[in-house]
């Protein structure tokens, strides 16, 4: 099980990493992806909205199970990663095989930035997990 130190997690097994200009890629934990199993769908109805924190801002949807997904900090929705979109190139599984690279799922537009301090660090989440 892979937990990049550079990123920030939640409880609910968000991560996210701070890029340049107040926004920052959202995914979904090594950890979520192989509890789920194979991705078969991403269901992102929120681009161009605002979410606060930890409310729900999509569902992804596994051949186990569905889940929701949790916005780590507040912020705009402002891309769904094309590379997994229906819409586009049809490819969820990218987040099986690449949840931290490859298989981001949203990018925000941060507006209370100061919530990521709240977040857990890798040596926390780590514990949280049991890993």
């Amino acid at each position: 099980m892979n937990f990049p130190d550079q990123l920030k997690y939640t409880k609910e097994h968000e991560w996210i990493k701070m890029l340049e200009g107040g926004e920052a890629l959202v995914g979904i934990t090594d950890f979520a992806q192989d509890s789920l199993g194979d991705i078969v769908y991403f269901d992102v109805d929120t681009v161009g909205k605002t979410i606060a924190q930890n409310q729900i801002f999509g569902v992804v949807e596994a051949v186990k199970t569905t889940s929701d997904l949790f916005m780590p900090v507040a912020g705009e929705i402002i891309e769904l990663n094309p590379q997994i979109d229906q819409a586009h190139e049809d490819n969820p599984a990218l987040v099986n095989s690449d949840p931290y690279g490859a298989g981001w799922i949203v990018r925000i537009k941060l507006t209370s930035p100061e919530e990521v301090n709240g977040l857990m660090d890798a040596a926390k989440y780590k514990q949280l997990v049991g890993a």
